[in-house]
This record gives C-alpha cells, sequence and structure tokens, in this order.
C-alpha cells in the first residue's frame, strides 16, 4: 500500500467532513480499517484465514480479496484448517471452478498445504496462535511514530522475515517476508495505523488488553 497522497496538510492521512483523520488507504474499505485491521486476533481459524488469503493476495489488490473473503469463507469450510487438509484433487477441480473465489491452482494447493502444516503446529504447540505470536516483534524493535516515510519504506521487517524463514522451513507456502509482515499488521502484532488516525490509539488499548496466546 504505497502512496505519496497528503490531505489536508497531513502525509498519508485523510480527514471527513466531521474531522475525524483516519490512513490514507481507509476509502475503499472504512469498515475493514476502521474495526478489523490492526486489532489483535487469537482465533486458530481467523490466523489461518489471514495467511491464506494474504497468499491469495499477492500479485493483486487487497480489497479485491476483501470483497471476495465470503465467498472464499464458503468455499473453504470457513477455513476450519483440520477440514481443509483433508481437501483432495477433487477439491480442487471444484475450487478451480468456484468463479467466487481467485482460481489460481498453485495458490489453491498452497492453501490445502498450509491447512496440513497449520495442523501439525497445533498439534505441537496447543494452538497456532501460540506458536504465531511467539513471533510478535518486541517494543523496541516497532517504531514510536509511523508516519509516510515509514510506510513507503517498510514492505518487511526483521521480525517477518524471521517468521517467513520459521514458516517455510516447516513446509508452508505463499509465506514470503512481505506477506508475512501484511499479515502481522492484519492481525495486530504491529500497530502500522498512521500516527494521527483515529484508530492508532484504540488499536494501541486492544493490543494492551490483548492476552498472547500460550
Amino acid at each position: 500500500m504505497k502512496t505519496n497522497e497528503m490531505r489536508d496538510g497531513n502525509p498519508g492521512l485523510i480527514t471527513d467532513g466531521q474531522g475525524v483523520t483516519r490512513c490514507f488507504w481507509q476509502p475503499s474499505m472504512p469498515d475493514y480499517h476502521d474495526h478489523e485491521w490492526g486489532r489483535p486476533v487469537a482465533d486458530d481459524r481467523r490466523l489461518y484465514e489471514k495467511i491464506c488469503l494474504e497468499g491469495f493476495q499477492a500479485g493483486m489488490a487487497w480489497i479485491t480479496i476483501l470483497r471476495k473473503r465470503e465467498a472464499f469463507r464458503a468455499a473453504f469450510d470457513d477455513f476450519d484448517f483440520e477440514r481443509v487438509a483433508r481437501y483432495t484433487e477433487r477439491d480442487v477441480e471444484r475450487l478451480m471452478g468456484d468463479a467466487g473465489i481467485v482460481r489460481n491452482r498453485s495458490k489453491i494447493v498452497s492453501a490445502i498445504n498450509n491447512a496440513k502444516r497449520a495442523c501439525a503446529l497445533a498439534e505441537e504447540t496447543g494452538s497456532l496462535a501460540a506458536w504465531l505470536w511467539r513471533h510478535e516483534p518486541s517494543a523496541q524493535d516497532r517504531p514510536a511514530t509511523v508516519d509516510l516515510d515509514y510506510w513507503n519504506g517498510n514492505p518487511t521487517s526483521a521480525a517477518s522475515t524471521v517468521l517467513s524463514q520459521a514458516l517455510k522451513k516447516r513446509g508452508w507456502t505463499f509465506v514470503g517476508p512481505t506477506t508475512m509482515y501484511a499479515f502481522m499488521q492484519a492481525v495486530g502484532m504491529v500497530n502500522d495505523h498512521m500516527s494521527g488516525c483515529i484508530c492508532r490509539q484504540a488499536v494501541e488499548t486492544a493490543r494492551a488488553q490483548f492476552k498472547r496466546p500460550g
């Protein structure tokens, strides 16, 4: 989500008619921005879903995936990874014929593969969430201020690179460092709402109150 926009003198921010200031990208998906993005997630299915959808998003706009999310949920048994792990070639063909989702065979096969890997991690550590949240960056590794330069210059992070490498070592696919950074932003492992955005403090509060899994 790179941009060079400036609105009302605020780099990377947009102020609406009521004087409420939000991140530059929110007009295309305001509900997602205000109520979901950056809020901490501990539910295993939703974390697996986020990884899958970030993988499907590669090379596409996130708004395209968001608009298809309910169709993805219907097609993938609400991202119940224990069920998806049992999918066969017949399911791959079913999904390739589903016009409501992104019909990319490699990404579909990856989602099924990653479901199997998620099952293994959950069995090993008690939950997928417990393992994933181990990779939350420490406070000193997170910026105190998120401005336009930070957004434009940081599609990855040291933590997302470590998470990517750890997942790949365990056989996961479509989990590169950029994809994993987007995942970490989405599920609240980092708070990348712009400084000055009305949601930044709300997300900080949610993160402070969040009980880390495991």
